[in-house]
C-alpha cells in the first residue's frame, strides 16, 4: 500500500479528482465520518455474526454456534479491552487499567470452565443451555448482591 501511495499518487489524490465546484471535506468532518462508519460496520458485522450463531443453534449445530460465540468473546478479550485501556490515556478523566477484583477473576474462571464443559461434548441438549443460563444468572445475582468495591 505504501508503494502504491508513493508511486501512483495521482490515483489517490482526492482534490484533483473532485467534481467542479466541490470543496474537500474538513479534517474534523472526515474523521467523524470515518469513526461513525467504523462503528456502523462493527455493529452490522456483530449482528450478522449473532444471526449466524442463532441459525446454527436452530439447526442443532452446537459446534458452529458455540464456535462463533467463543470466537467473538476471544476477539473482545484480546483486542477491544487492550485498545480501550490505551484509549483511556487519551480520553480523560482517569486512565483505565486491567486490574480485576478477585470476584471477577473467579467469574472468569467459572465462565471458562463452563465454556469448556459445553464445547468438549460436541452434542447439544436443553440442559446445556439451562446450565449456561444458570451460570449467567448466578453472576448477575453475585454482582447485584456483592458489587465490586470501588
Amino acid at each position: 500500500m505504501l508503494f502504491s501511495l508513493k508511486t501512483h499518487r495521482e490515483f489517490f489524490g482526492a482534490a484533483e479528482h473532485a467534481e467542479a465546484g466541490e470543496a474537500p471535506w474538513p479534517l474534523g468532518l472526515a474523521l467523524a465520518t470515518l469513526a461513525g462508519v467504523t462503528v456502523l460496520v462493527a455493529l452490522v458485522s456483530g449482528a450478522a455474526e449473532m444471526a449466524s450463531a442463532f441459525a446454527g443453534a436452530l439447526k442443532n449445530r452446537l459446534d458452529l454456534s458455540v464456535g462463533i460465540a467463543l470466537g467473538s468473546a476471544s476477539q473482545i478479550a484480546l483486542f477491544v479491552a487492550p485498545v480501550l485501556v490505551l484509549l483511556s490515556y487519551v480520553i480523560r478523566p482517569a486512565p483505565m487499567n486491567l486490574l480485576f477484583w478477585p470476584g471477577a477473576v473467579v467469574m472468569m474462571l467459572i465462565a471458562t470452565l463452563t465454556a469448556t464443559l459445553v464445547t468438549t461434548s460436541g452434542r447439544s441438549a436443553w440442559f446445556v443451555g439451562v446450565l449456561v443460563l444458570t451460570v449467567y444468572l448466578i453472576f448477575a445475582m453475585t454482582l447485584y448482591l456483592l458489587p465490586p468495591q470501588a
